[in-house]
């Protein structure tokens, strides 16, 4: 956060490069990030482990943030300081590639750490809660709420006390106070591993999806059993057997190839009803994940427009000129309330109403999430033209905290899309496949910037550059915003169709005569104890 708030500020104000590249530099950075969430999961799913996989991607990033704070600080780096004159005018010179080099690989640096890390670091945080206890169980509802609480903590310190270190004592400290936080950060990760709960490895959760469909297309033409038993592993199945695709079910069939036992055993000769069933999982997922991909696109503005319009409104408190960056704070604070008052006020409420232990499903905090990202746009639009209109017609400027009720309302959304969407895509997906499911979910963020990189090009070409320009006196930037309001509006009606034709994964209570504990637990948790000794 404190990395990607204040950066176009810095690309645009230092490094004098155009309002929309600078906006596309930074989603496009922030897209790849969560982008390569899902090699994280891939990796930590098949190979490593969510434990080494966290540990590596942490100094990893370390030394992306350390190698930032060299690329913004050496003069070298930048080019000459631009005079406002020559600014009206549009005669500043722009950062060569060379002098870009260096902060673009610091940059994919701190995207290939800080992918690894955010696809794994909540799965193995859950991984710490034994889920065949109901107390830990009832704990694990509340860690994504914390979870979330406890980044948010350091967002605010981020946009709050970096950014002002960034904007007036140099970038360089602002950033090796990030790069120094980090080091201890993975300091304290390695000092507790004698007390972690680990999950072995399962495997490539990508081969089994790939050897699932391949042997589903190759057996296409059989015709599908009389009996669900009959499918191979059906007794044995750790996943209960469902309707769901079933063209995936005759990757199970035993044909004449299985003739011999041997063959039973290879996986490339015919799958398993357990393998079958985690497919069907995934793909069932992936409706849900297209619908997630526009609030993160909402989303990305706070961090590129919204920052921008900063510069162009008021930021005078008495004698203290507020950075534009820092006013992403409302944001972080709104997240803050809307988390505390979802644990403390929402969940037990809900929960009272409804009789579920978690109170609010996950796709209903989604939903939520959705509806308050679009009304951000509209009044973001609104704010916009009022800025617009007193800045051109009355050569006035209106006080940026008029920004507030947008970071406010996308702040909430955020409150119950990011819980809800990481709660979602981690409960319902195979245990094998949690890490991957993570990268899953982080991929609606990525996405959802590379959405908002894309929207911006059309958008820019369109208008015949007319809506986004770099003086955003001159340009239509209210525009852009309506056109996000009317796509948030389309999408969630999709995703209000989807969501109620969703079915949940199935899953078995711990207690089924005490209806005061309806601890749902997965049909497939694999439990580890401490010190990676697997219990039984």
């Amino acid at each position: 956060m404190g990395i990607s708030m204040n950066l176009v500020t810095y690309l645009v104000g230092v490094l004098n490069l155009p309002s929309a590249d600078s906006a596309t530099i930074v989603t496009n950075v922030m897209g790849t990030l969560n982008l390569l969430g899902l090699l994280g999961g891939f990796i930590a799913d098949a190979k490593l482990g969510r434990y080494l996989t966290v540990a590596i991607s942490a100094i990893i990033a370390a030394l992306g943030v350390c190698l930032l704070t060299v690329a913004t600080t050496i003069p070298g780096m930048r080019p000459p300081v631009c005079s406002s004159v020559r600014k009206q005018h549009h005669e500043c010179i722009q950062a060569s590639g060379k002098q870009l080099a260096l902060l673009f690989v610091a940059l994919y640096t701190v995207a290939v750490g800080g992918g690894g890390i955010k696809s794994n670091v909540s799965g193995f945080g859950s991984d710490q809660f034994d889920t065949t206890d109901p107390k830990e169980e009832r704990r694990m509802v509340f860690f994504f709420n914390r979870f979330y609480f406890f980044i948010s903590i350091g967002s605010l310190f981020s946009v709050v006390v970096l950014v002002y270190v960034q904007d007036n004592i140099g970038r360089g400290w602002g950033y090796g106070i990030s790069a120094g936080t980090m080091v201890i950060a993975v300091a304290v990760l390695l000092c507790g591993t004698p007390f972690y709960r680990f999950k072995r490895p399962q495997g490539s959760p990508l081969t089994v999806i790939w050897r699932v469909l391949f042997l589903a297309w190759k057996k296409r033409s059989l015709p599908n059993p009389s009996q669900h038993s009959f499918l191979n592993g059906y007794l044995e199945a750790k996943v209960p057997h469902t309707q769901r695709f079933r063209f995936l079910d005759k990757a199970a069939i035993l044909d004449e190839n299985c003739s011999k036992d041997e063959n039973k055993e290879n996986p490339w000769i015919v799958s398993t009803v357990t393998q079958v069933e985690e497919v069907k999982m995934v793909l069932k997922l992936l409706p849900i994940w297209s619908t997630c991909i526009l609030f993160w696109t909402i989303y990305s503005q706070m961090n590129t427009f919204t920052i921008e319009q900063a510069t162009f409104m008021n930021r005078k408190v008495g004698s203290l000129v507020v950075p534009a960056g820092s006013l992403s704070a409302f944001l972080i604070i709104t997240i803050l309330l809307f988390t505390s008052l979802n644990e403390k006020l929402t969940v037990p409420l809900a929960r009272k109403l409804t009789d579920n232990v978690q109170g609010l499903t996950s796709l209903q905090r989604v939903g939520i999430g959705l509806v308050f990202s679009s009304v951000a746009m509209a009044v973001a639009a609104i704010v916009e033209k009022e800025r617009r209109v007193n800045a051109v017609k009355n050569n006035t400027t209106i006080s940026a905290f008029w920004l507030v009720p947008q970071f406010f309302l996308v702040g909430a959304g955020e409150a119950f899309a990011y819980v809800g969407q990481l709660e979602f895509f981690i409960r319902e997906a195979p245990e094998r496949m949690k890490s991957m499911s993570t990268g899953l979910f982080l991929s609606t963020l990525s996405m959802g910037y590379f959405v908002s990189s894309l929207l911006v090009a059309i958008v820019d070409k369109a208008s015949k550059k007319r809506w986004l320009r770099s003086n955003l006196n001159k340009g239509r930037l209210d525009y852009f915003y309506w056109l996000l309001a009317v796509l948030g509006v389309q999408n969630f009606i999709f995703f209000l169709v989807l969501a109620m034709r969703h079915q949940y994964k199935v899953q078995h209570s711990t207690k089924p005569n005490d209806s005061a504990e309806k601890e749902l637990v997965s049909a497939n948790d694999v439990k580890v104890g401490v010190g990676g000794k697997e219990e039984a």
